[in-house]
């Protein structure tokens, strides 16, 4: 009998026991709940965190994540306005903000992510699919701060943009948390991970952007080869103005010592008869040291002064 009677006491016990296990429940500072019973919410949902009590076996503790929770879309092809095929790969920042709303709309984070799949992805599509992709890349307008190449190398590769990405990425996130208006969380961020061309674009425009280079550079060679031929003319000019000029001076300088050695010949011819004398045989004897050697053979007339020399050297 009190072996029965302490049984009886054993299994009470530890009905009691299971049966506070099952009407407590612990919320963490990051955890939020929602109590259910038979599957319907009851009751406001626990936000604080601590020890709260709810009808055992009835009734179910609902947890839902009060943190920032991550969500990572699937690159997806999709065509800008412009007509180019790109790869967009995105991500997210969200968070439950009516854990109430939240658990009858969609139940889980599970459904929650499956729904956000649907909401960002089919934004990202209509918003690329309605701007340029030089919108989806850039974020604002750049004046090139350099001159001269390099300066037209940048300058030539950009185009003034309206919109941008951020703005881009603030009007997806925008219209997003407007379809989560009743589903109980918030899209806090939305970013572009990646955009690239696919592979079929990509060489496309990899060769589009090389023949730019090569028109850029083969303007820069022409203009420099014309650069160097004026230069080269202006030498040429600058060259021949000196030497013709170098020349000119030249011969007047040759002319001025002429005229003087003339008139000091003359001057000295005319002094007296011996003067003319020996100028004469100076200038002859200069003569005949210019003129002759041992090869040399000449016909002179009896009346020149080097015949008359030369035979009274005899």
């Amino acid at each position: 009998m009190k072996r029965n009677k302490k049984i009886a006491i054993v299994i009470v016990a530890f009905l009691a026991f299971i049966t506070f296990l099952s009407s407590v429940y612990v919320v963490n500072e990051t955890e939020q709940v929602v109590v259910t019973q038979f599957g319907k919410p009851v009751g406001e949902p626990v936000t604080t965190p601590g020890l709260n009590f709810k009808v055992p076996f009835i009734q179910t503790a609902n947890f839902f994540e009060k943190r920032f929770l991550e969500w990572d879309g699937d690159p997806n092809q999709i065509p800008t306005k412009d007509k180019k095929y790109i790869f967009v790969d995105t991500y997210a920042r969200w968070q439950i903000v009516d854990p109430l709303q939240f658990f009858k709309r969609l139940r889980n984070e599970l459904g929650a992510q499956s729904r956000l799949d649907d909401i960002l992805d089919g934004e990202t599509r209509d918003f690329i699919a309605n701007h340029n992709l030089i919108e989806a890349v850039r974020t604002s307008n750049r004046t090139p701060m350099s001159s001269g190449v390099i300066g037209e190398l940048i300058g030539d590769s950009l185009e003034n943009i309206d919109v941008g990405r951020e703005k881009i990425q603030a009007m997806i996130l925008q219209a997003a948390n407007e379809q989560t208006l009743d589903l109980g969380l918030k899209v806090l961020d939305f970013r572009f991970k990646r955009i690239n061309y696919v592979e079929d674009v990509r060489t496309q425009v990899y060769e589009r952007m090389k023949s730019e280079r090569y028109r850029i550079a083969d303007k820069f060679r022409s203009e420099g080869q014309g650069e160097a031929s004026r230069i080269n003319g202006e030498k040429e000019r600058e060259l021949k103005t000196i030497q013709s000029q170098a020349f000119r001076e030249a011969e007047e300088i040759m002319g001025r010592a002429d005229g003087e050695a003339a008139a000091i010949y003359a001057n000295a011819y005319n002094r007296s008869a011996a003067s003319r004398t020996l100028y004469r045989f100076m200038k002859s004897m200069e003569t005949f040291e210019k003129t002759f050697d041992n090869n040399t053979h000449v016909i002179l007339s009896t009346e020149s002064d080097l015949y008359n020399y030369l035979k009274n050297a005899d």
